[in-house]
């Protein structure tokens, strides 16, 4: 631990006897030294932290799923047995009616298909000859199914049992196309949780070594001798009792390096087989970023194993080979990476961007609503304005005052514009003239003082 916290935060520890005995002594009395800290919840804690501590030492990723894999490869099996069942079924069906062609199309999802467009044999002709040419993908097929029709053995059918074998082969057609579909997705999870694996042995061997296993990690923690026998422990256990030989493979036979061996190399090339498939898988269940890269390797190296057996080549060293592995993930590490940091960072870009099309959207109505409060306002000082004015026009208008109860019958009609300013001037110049006249009275005064001296 003290390592740990030196690597990661740079700071230096101390241990010893003395440092182990207060630790011992405050996980002991932690519950009594922390308030609100129960025994229970103390346990819990240590627990999680021990788990995420080894979870962080091994690499584990929690969020690589399996599960889907196993119930994937179980479903698969189950779908290959209905769709043989169910085939056998429309074969001996649609045989009453003609039994020639089983031989012509000995494939059951083809039968099926072909049985679907034919119907009632009699009603087959040359018109229809394209159609069975795409379902048969072969002319020379089409035509020997159209003769056959001709001259067939069968006997005659219903309407009501036709229409009962085209649904059935409806069917059929339905599940053998969902098996695709399955196994498409299949191929797409293995190459998810475990590209090297799929790599070396394909998907369908791979996801049966994970499924008998019950898990990635499981087949991880098995020795090569284990995985070697997988899927053969009733023979082993049978060999045991009775002291017979042991059996050389198990699920792994069903790859295709194990047929291509000769008799006397099976053993052997299982055997080699069963070390490259562990090693795949460790790698598959520990490393951070999984790539196909060392699956394609070793895949190389029991190739080379192959061809040594046959032809005496020696093959390369594990060492040099799994240096070469090494530079290229490193090189395909980083070009996953880069991608993701892209796809974060356009993440990051439409959330901004739609966060900031809510805020905008958000402030919108908030303009409106003070728009319309300032409109409001500013209606309402006009209507005030409009108001004050009106009230001494209304005064004005109004009739003047009565005096000894008798209205004033005449009012004075307003001058025009024009005219006031006439009478402007005219009163002007009468003052002017005033003014003259006083100026001429006080010389005349002071004249009369002075002769008067």
């Amino acid at each position: 631990m003290g390592a740990a916290v030196l690597e990661e935060l740079g700071v230096q520890c101390q241990t010893g006897g003395v440092v182990a005995e207060l630790m011992r002594g405050i996980r002991l009395h932690f519950p009594a030294l922390v308030r609100g800290l129960t025994a229970q919840s103390a346990a819990k804690a240590q627990l999680g932290l021990g788990h995420s501590y080894s979870r962080a030492k091994v690499k584990f990723n929690v969020h690589r799923v399996d599960n889907m894999i196993i119930q994937s490869i179980s479903l698969l099996d189950q779908l290959d047995k209905d769709i043989n069942t169910f085939s056998m079924r429309v074969r001996e069906w649609y045989g009453y009616h003609f039994p020639e062609l089983i031989k012509i199309v000995p494939e059951n999802s083809m039968y099926c298909r072909v049985a679907k467009f034919i119907g009632n044999r009699r009603e087959l002709s040359e018109e229809s000859l394209e159609g069975l040419e795409e379902i048969v993908m072969d002319s020379a097929k089409a035509q020997a199914i159209l003769e056959a029709s001709r001259s067939s053995m069968g006997m005659d059918i219903s309407p009501l049992d036709l229409i009962n074998i085209e649904s059935f082969s409806r069917r059929v057609i339905s599940l053998s196309e969902y098996r695709k579909e399955l196994q498409e997705y299949l191929r797409s999870k293995m190459s998810q949780v475990a590209p090297s694996l799929s790599a070396l042995i394909g998907e369908v061997v791979g996801a049966r070594l994970i499924s008998h296993a019950g898990s990635l990690t499981n087949l991880a923690k098995y020795p090569a001798s284990t995985v070697q026998i997988l899927g053969a422990e009733k023979a082993l256990f049978r060999a045991l009792k009775t002291r017979g030989n042991t059996p050389k493979y198990g699920l792994i036979f069903h790859s295709t390096f194990i047929g291509r061996a000769a008799a006397k190399n099976k053993g052997r090339i299982s055997r080699y087989l069963a070390n490259k498939c562990t090693i795949a898988s460790r790698i598959d269940c520990f490393s951070e970023v999984p790539t196909s890269v060392f699956g394609d390797k070793l895949r190389e190296q029991v190739e080379e194993r192959l061809a040594f057996y046959e032809t005496g080549e020696p093959p390369r060293k594990n060492l040099e080979v799994m240096k070469e592995a090494v530079v290229e993930a490193n090189e395909v590490v980083a070009e996953v990476k880069r991608r993701q940091e892209k796809k974060e960072k356009k993440r990051k870009k439409r959330e901004k961007r739609r966060l900031e099309a809510l805020a905008a959207a958000a402030e919108e109505p908030a303009e409106n609503s003070v728009m319309e409060m300032e409109e409001n306002d500013v209606g309402a000082k006009k209507k005030k304005k409009k108001k004050k004015q009106q009230q001494p026009e209304e005064s004005e208008a109004e009739a003047e005052p009565e005096e000894n109860g008798v209205e004033e019958e005449e009012e004075e009609e307003p001058l025009p514009k024009k005219k006031r300013k006439v009478t402007v001037e005219a009163e002007e110049e009468e003052e002017e003239e005033e003014k003259k006249k006083k100026k001429k009275k006080k010389k005349k005064a002071a004249a009369q003082d002075s002769e008067e001296d």
